[in-house]
């Protein structure tokens, strides 16, 4: 499953490094170029739960596969692609089930273990995100600089290829056994907390995505790097996001909302580094490593806290998450196209600074009634009390042996 959130991320992103070579292709700005990004994540956050729910009571492995299919097929038309309406059209198709994959993965993950090891077991998932940043997005980006623009949209098309491979041959079947009709899981969206958490996390994500979304323009045209040191320090920005995840995998695990309040404080801190520094080259790489190992959290980050608080239908909350976020990407494209036209590259960071602050100020918000207070507290205590009687069962069984 990690593999193969590593295809259609490599899919979703690998245009970020690439987008200054298609905007001269086909003759377009570098805003209107940022489309293939927001374009796609648009499409998602228009139809990502509602395609997760009309699919929810297919084999989840069937559905897994027929998803990278269409990812491999989006690739190859893309790499063909003759105008820029085209390239559009051949990016936006694989985006309507984008979201069945991370509701599906991230959910039968958490399932996987105990509830409070559930971020740890989606941080493995999401390392496939990570990866997607060390090794897809700059790839992607060397093999455009090395042959052309077309080799790097077949490449992805091989990387979802090898995955649909694997999970064909390798996953189990995931038949649905539970009956839980979509009536009880549309039940969720009458949480308020839930709203709050998805809101700050479209925000949070498209402070991310203000100045991510145009790193390789920022380092080309700030930093004054070339094609090459571009895709190097992209993967150095992936490879330290690596780590990050994991750790930030850990954090959540143990208190998520000073996880949440560290990373968004430590994000705004490095955003302005770079602004500051954005000139000299030594910084700079010292700044995007740094980056790079806060950034890939935040995608963990809003999974956990959608899902946590709708336990009762984990895979609509973690579409809607989807959604909200990839509606996150798209306004953060798009205010950062805006800002790059209006001022300049180099003021894009503010955007990013002034969205990640209201993230942080939206941490401190809680909603919601008596009654779910209690319900939470109520499904938290049978939990450790099953927690309590499995131990006693294991020391129990121990002493027999």
């Amino acid at each position: 499953m990690a593999l193969g959130a590593f295809g259609i991320i490599t899919t979703e992103f690998g245009v970020i490094g690439i987008l200054p070579t298609l905007a001269k292709e086909f003759n377009v700005s570098i805003d209107t170029a940022g489309w293939l990004l927001s374009g796609f994540a648009l499409t998602i956050a228009l139809t990502g739960p509602f395609t997760t729910l009309l699919t929810s009571k297919i084999n989840r492995k069937v559905m897994m596969c027929l998803v990278l299919a269409i990812f491999v097929l989006s690739n190859l038309l893309s790499a063909v692609s003759t105008s820029f309406t085209m390239l559009m059209i051949a990016r936006i198709l694989p985006a309507f089930l984008h979201p069945v994959f991370w509701a599906v993965a991230t959910v039968a993950a958490s399932k996987q273990v105990e509830p409070k090891d559930a971020p740890k077991a989606v941080s493995v998932v999401l390392g496939g995100l990570s990866i997607a940043t060390v090794l897809g997005v700059p790839i992607t980006t060397y093999v455009a600089d090395l042959f052309n623009w077309q080799a790097s949209f077949l490449l992805s098309g091989i990387v979802n290829l090898v995955a649909f491979a694997a999970l064909a041959f390798f996953v189990p079947s995931m038949p649905v056994a539970e009956k839980t009709s979509i009536k009880d899981e549309l039940v969720i969206l009458k949480k308020g907390q839930l709203w709050v958490n998805l809101t700050a996390t479209l925000i949070m994500i498209a402070g991310m995505f203000s100045t991510y979304g145009y790193l390789a323009e920022y380092l080309g045209k700030i930093s004054h790097m070339s094609g090459g040191q571009i895709s190097l320090m992209l993967l150095l920005f992936g490879g330290t996001g690596i780590v990050g995840n994991w750790l930030t995998g850990i954090a959540l695990s143990k208190n998520v909302q000073l996880t949440n309040r560290v990373f968004l404080l430590s994000l705004i801190s490095i955003h302005f580094a770079a602004y500051t520094f954005g000139g000299l080259f030594i910084p700079m790489a010292i700044i995007i490593s740094i980056w790079g190992f806060i950034h890939t959290g935040g995608f963990l980050i809003g999974q956990t806290r959608s899902t946590s608080v709708a336990p009762e239908a984990p895979e609509l909350a973690a579409s809607l998450m989807v959604s909200f976020g990839n509606a996150g990407v798209t306004l953060g494209t798009l205010l950062g196209g805006f800002v790059i036209t209006a001022f300049g590259v180099h003021e894009v960071i503010w955007i990013s600074g002034l969205l990640l602050l209201v993230a942080f100020g939206l941490s401190f918000v809680a909603v919601g009634n008596k009654k779910e207070v209690t319900e939470v507290a109520a499904t938290t205590a049978k939990e450790e009390e099953r927690e309590e009687v499995q131990a006693i069962e294991v020391e129990r069984e121990a002493v027999i042996g």
